[in-house]
């Protein structure tokens, strides 16, 4: 049985809203921490100019690949292991990376090995697009964020709401500069980044 996110089906519309701008010249991106595979189906479908490389714990590849599968899309690739504390990265470069929901889950020693990763595998003027909630000047946006905080320490004192400030400036140290900071719906945010060599 497939996997299933409300939060993916709630949220894929207006992402795609951003990714068809941010990725118009993109050909190859790599989708880190697929998860149920829904956004990789859902892009996929929408943006056939490029092609989607789903990655996650390995764990999460059965799941990822019923989605793809029932899809039977061409712009979509089988899911490849990728732990991004394993380092360096052993993988074709791209020219589009995005993440959604894992900068929160994942701790600050990891998103900083994601960030690295990514400044490995990401070509001169790539793009990458980081959805999820973020704080700013070190404030909650919203007391729904601050629940949500909350209740991920509790399961992981590591995990929490980032503050975009050190996310920008943790970007910038992999040569990622903030291009845009989009408003989105239920308190969440993306940050379209991209590399400068």
């Amino acid at each position: 049985m497939k996997p299933f996110s409300e939060a993916c089906e709630n949220n894929q519309t207006p992402i795609l809203a951003i990714l068809r701008d941010a990725f118009s010249h993109v050909k190859s991106v790599l989708e880190i921490g697929s998860g149920t595979g829904q956004h990789a189906v859902h892009f996929a479908r929408n943006l056939p100019h490029l092609v989607w490389q789903t990655s996650d714990l390995p764990a999460n590849h059965p799941g990822i690949q019923l989605w793809l599968e029932e899809a039977a899309l061409t712009n979509t690739r089988w899911p490849i292991a990728l732990d991004v504390k394993q380092q360096p990265w052993f993988m074709e470069p791209v020219d589009g990376v995005f993440t959604a929901n894992t900068l929160h889950i994942i701790s600050w020693a990891e998103a900083e090995c994601l960030f690295k990763g990514v400044g490995q595998v990401l070509q001169n003027n790539g793009v990458m697009c980081v959805y999820g909630p973020f704080n700013y000047g070190g404030q909650f946006t919203a007391p729904s964020n601050a629940r949500f905080d909350a209740w991920l320490k509790a399961r992981d004192p590591a995990s929490g709401v980032r503050d975009a400030e050190a996310v920008w400036a943790l970007a910038e140290q992999h040569g990622l500069h903030l291009e845009a900071d989009h408003d989105m719906p239920v308190n969440n945010r993306i940050l379209v980044l991209r590399k400068q060599g």
